[in-house]
């Protein structure tokens, strides 16, 4: 048992310490996630949206202090049913994404490793095994260090956390593990090989034959039967390949335009996923940037979810020499965790990405 305990300390304090890191490095990114949950379509706590930023970071830090805890073996009783709490309520949130195919990426791990919402549902029932026979077991949880040292290192490890999380949410995610990261081109991010796997779907056809009801399944053929067709019913059996983007559009007046925009030589994006929830403090100075850019040859756009009104009162407001566009609002909050942010393109190549408070950063060539 003791052997047990101990492997199941170090195997569950690493996973939510790495679990929990990976979140802190994109708190902006977790928060969107918890928005989905909350969101009226999944468990309609729209009273809870507005601290979705707030309770991202407390999750991640609890996470990672919850890790570090367990590990040093101090504080184990609070430390142990703090865990269980936690994960009970994961696991539960994760089951109701898998078994109702609400959400369809816990955020788990952030965007460094993708799991279904089955998967993220049997990595929590695991973990919750784990922590009950941490419970049971909790006799065999000795401390590493003494008390003093012990609330040294958690002290520590806050403090960390504090001036991680600070770097990341006024600047950028210091990893970026997103397919619009620097370096990466959008156009080939959106290719898919000729060889990829094709999705395979199940179809099952009812039928009412002489009165009775009969269904009879299929890979996508129509069946030939004696009867009246009533309905039928859909069921993704295998997944095909989905290129790392494939929800990129950049529209105007219904016209999707990326395929343009980004054999652009030269191109500046403005991102602002929501123009009513926008810094505008920053854009005087953001006017300032473009300006540059366009006086050096730079095309420069902007791509929002928000609709006319709201752009061209933008447009007026700072006097803004260039386009809005229209993009999906999760393509745009993935792009970059910033409102506004900025990317800079070369033939649809990204060679720079700013979060609004490092606009001093950018640099135009002529």
């Amino acid at each position: 048992m003791k052997i047990i305990v101990t492997i199941s300390r170090i195997f569950v304090g690493i996973l939510f310490i790495i679990s929990g890191l990976i979140k802190l490095n994109d708190p902006v990114g977790f928060s969107f996630k918890l928005e989905e949950y909350f969101s009226p379509g999944v468990l309609d706590l729209g009273f809870l949206m507005p601290y979705a930023l707030a309770l991202a970071i407390f999750l991640v830090v609890l996470e990672v202090l919850l890790g570090v805890l367990l590990l040093l073996g101090y504080q184990r009783k609070i430390t142990i049913w703090s865990l269980l709490a936690m994960i009970v309520f994961f696991t539960f949130l994760t089951f109701y994404s898998a078994y109702f195919n609400k959400v369809t990426d816990c955020g788990c791990f952030g965007d460094a490793v993708k799991l279904t919402p089955w998967e993220s549902f049997t990595k929590d029932v695991v973990l919750l095994i784990f922590i009950v026979i941490l419970l049971l077991g909790k006799r065999f949880i000795k401390p590493l260090f003494s008390a003093r040292t012990s609330r040294i290192v958690m002290v520590i490890s806050l403090f960390i956390c504090g001036l991680f999380v600070n770097y990341v949410i006024n600047h950028l995610p210091w990893i970026d593990f997103r397919p619009y990261k620097i370096g990466a081109s959008i156009p080939d991010g959106m290719i898919v090989p000729a060889d990829a796997p094709k999705a395979i779907f199940e179809y099952a056809w009812t039928f009412d034959v002489q009165g009775e009801e009969t269904t009879i399944v299929t890979n996508g053929e129509y069946p030939t039967v004696d009867g009246t067709f009533l309905e039928v019913e859909t069921t993704e059996i295998q997944k095909g390949y989905e290129p790392p983007i494939h929800d990129f559009t950049v529209e105007q007046n219904g016209e999707d335009m990326s395929e343009v925009l980004l054999q652009e030589e030269d191109l500046v994006m403005v991102i602002a996923y929501d123009l009513a929830k926008s810094n505008f403090e920053v854009y005087n100075e953001l006017k300032k940037v473009t300006d540059e850019a366009i006086s050096k040859g730079y095309k420069v756009i902007a791509m929002s979810a928000s609709n006319e009104e709201w752009s061209s009162k933008v447009i007026n407001e700072f006097k803004l020499d260039f386009p809005f566009y229209f993009t999906d609002e999760t393509t745009l909050k993935t792009i970059v965790r910033s409102n506004p942010g900025v990317l800079v393109l070369k033939k649809g190549v990204i060679n720079q990405k700013v979060h609004y408070n490092d606009l001093d950063e950018l640099t135009f060539n002529n």
